[in-house]
């Protein structure tokens, strides 16, 4: 049986019906369309979700922060489900690319509705078209194509009964999902054709918990047992996988330290014992230490990011050996590792039940607890430092994280933010940190906060964000008001680019171009520009308090708990007060000729750093 639909109504009426199912948990996989309309798709996708009101459409003020909302919200549901984002042709397309990015290279499923030019090209060229001499084939949504995990541009509505399931795949494959953008020509959308019902029942996506080889696992236990200084490195996959109770099981029976990535931060308990914290650029003494003097490095779920890796020199035992369980056979196999291509969780029931009897020795485990101890004292020491005003940024998280209750959820993604709270915040629930530091998005902050308020509105969330994140892209507030959705921002004031500020100066070249300042005598280095952040927000409908204090901060905290709506508290902080890098290094590289013996000095100590980087062959 068939009946006419528009190749947008066949669309939306075909993501209505698709479910995730894993555990025998199901749910629907979309949960709404985020857009803003124009000329190409406001007669097509427009129409088709006015005329499906139960796949409820909501309106955005930017089509990249969509988009990083949509990935927040599938991040957070642990990639079991997503939302869709339309757009229109042009720039609005395009506007979604930097998201798209984002969310490929984080590994987090969104599907992308962008309009695009007529099929039929006898108008051409329309409206924000790119024309090329070379061929008529092409748009800005080509753009898409090496952002994107699967990428089609749909000329014939039927040929949607074959782009949609192959959509579906991809974005609920835990190995390769990411972005996938149907490009939907504007004419292509409002055309008919008789679709077979049976397209449209539901259909339910299982997402399979793949078990490893069992000959490489036996050979990973073996592994495992010969090594005198194992160290687990868990990645964002422990926690996309549900794996964090097992992987506290496993250590505490193996007695094997565990080191977190920016990601996989939260699939230990800040307290468990064996847990060593951050890794790598951003990470903890411990955890580097014990990274580098590691002859077994166990990678679960992590792609192994030069910050992990602090630029292929974090580990530096001569016979170092790498384990690496990962459900994407390409991260799987880095590192020249030992690959189990499989799901986190049950390779490390499958390990806990091969490793009975098994521990590491008690000084090893002792050394470990020791660096646990001893960095949460200096965490302490930071978040009471009681350095100005303005505060130093260590205490803004030192109180943020004693006013949030363990279930709330902390994000950021760009700045010094994210290394700082890498290091220093105390994850006490897996879904409790949450960084987009796989692209590290200026911008990604608030339009992610409210992705993870959409994905579990129980939760508070508290949206970390220095003013030049902010100052990109707040428009979202507007929305998370419009919506009902509460958020609780806090707007660190440091007068420009804290993060890049301070490498410029480590790099020699004093921080060029990175603070806020009037232009005087031809270059940025007059006053500060008295950006207001509260009148700011306030005018975008929040509820805004300035905090000067850490008491001032704390009873801001404390109200905005309480508060309905969304609510900006706007601190300022000292850019040159930083929380300092710990056993670790990272390849940025300085110029090898200068006039600045600032910068000369840099490249000296830079080709030092270089020596220790690693090939494991």
């Amino acid at each position: 049986m068939t009946r006419k639909r528009t190749a947008a109504q066949a669309t939306i009426e075909f993501l209505k019906s698709q479910l995730s199912s894993r555990d025998g948990n199901r749910q629907p996989f979309f949960a709404g369309c985020f857009g803003i309309f124009g000329h190409g798709n406001v007669a097509g996708i427009g129409q088709a979700l006015q005329e499906n009101a139960d796949f409820r459409y909501y309106l955005c003020r930017n089509e990249q922060a969509m988009v990083h909302t949509a990935a927040a919200f599938a991040k957070m549901s642990n990639r079991m489900r997503t939302l869709v984002c339309t757009s229109s042709i042009g720039p609005g397309a395009t506007n979604m690319i930097t998201g798209a990015a984002a969310a490929t290279i984080n590994r987090v499923p969104v599907l992308l509705l962008p309009g695009d030019i007529f099929a039929r090209r006898n108008v051409a060229p329309v409206l924000q078209q790119l024309e090329s001499g070379a061929s008529q084939d092409v748009s800005v949504n080509d753009c898409f194509k090496p952002v994107s995990r699967y990428w089609d541009r749909i000329y014939r509505a039927e040929q949607l009964l074959t782009a949609l399931p192959e959509a579906m795949r991809v974005l609920t494959s835990p190995a390769e999902t990411g972005a996938v953008t149907l490009a939907l020509p504007q004419d292509v959308q409002t055309e008919a054709f008789k679709f077979p019902e049976e397209f449209f029942e539901q259909r339910v996506w299982l997402v399979p918990r793949p078990r490893g080889d069992a000959e490489v696992l036996r050979q990973g236990v073996e592994m495992i047992r010969s090594a005198q200084r194992p160290l687990i490195i868990a990645g964002g996959g422990v926690i996309y996988s549900e794996a964090t109770e097992a992987l506290a099981r496993f250590a505490a029976q193996t007695g094997i330290p565990v080191a977190e990535t920016q990601a996989g931060k939260g699939a230990l308990r800040y307290d468990h014992p064996q847990s060593l914290g951050a890794m790598g650029v951003t990470g903890t003494p411990g955890a580097n230490i014990m990274a580098r003097e590691a002859d077994l490095v166990i990678g679960i779920g992590t792609r192994y990011s030069d910050f992990t890796t602090a630029s292929k020199t974090a580990f530096q035992n001569p016979d170092v050996g790498f384990f690496n369980i990962n459900v994407a056979e390409f991260d799987a196999f880095k590192h020249s590792g030992l690959a189990l291509v499989a799901d986190a969780r049950v390779t490390l029931e499958a390990l806990a039940e091969q490793l009975r009897g098994y521990h590491v020795a008690a000084e090893y485990r002792d050394r470990a607890d020791r660096f646990r101890q001893e960095w949460d004292r200096e965490v302490e020491g930071i978040y009471t430092k009681e350095h100005g005003p303005p505060m130093s940024q260590g205490e803004v998280i030192g109180v943020v994280n004693s006013v949030s209750a363990a279930k709330d959820v902390v994000v950021c993604a760009a700045g010094s933010m994210p290394g700082d709270l890498h290091k220093l915040w105390r994850t006490r629930d897996p879904k409790g940190y949450h960084l987009e530091y796989g692209y590290s998005t200026m911008g990604y902050e608030i339009a992610g906060g409210l992705g993870i308020k959409m994905a579990d509105p129980e939760r508070e969330v508290y949206v970390m964000v220095g003013d030049g994140s902010y100052l990109m892209m707040a428009q979202e507030i507007v929305t998370s008001l419009q919506e009902n959705y509460k958020l609780n921002i806090v707007v660190v004031d440091n007068g420009g680019f804290s993060s890049i500020g301070g490498l410029s100066r480590a790099c020699g070249s004093e921080g060029f171009g990175t603070e806020y300042r009037y232009r005087q005598c031809g270059s940025l280095a007059g006053d500060p520009i008295p950006v207001d952040y509260v009148a700011n927000a306030a005018s975008l409908g929040a509820h805004t308090v300035r905090a000067t204090t850490r008491e001032q901060l704390r009873t801001a905290l404390e109200e905005m708990r309480a508060a309905k709506k969304t609510t900006v508290v706007v601190v300022e902080t000292d850019i040159h007060e930083k929380v300092p890098g710990y056993e670790s290094w990272w390849d940025v590289p300085i110029a090898e000729v200068s006039s600045s013996e600032a910068v000369q000095r840099a490249r000296a100590a830079y080709e030092e750093g270089r020596k220790k980087e690693r090939y494991f062959l």
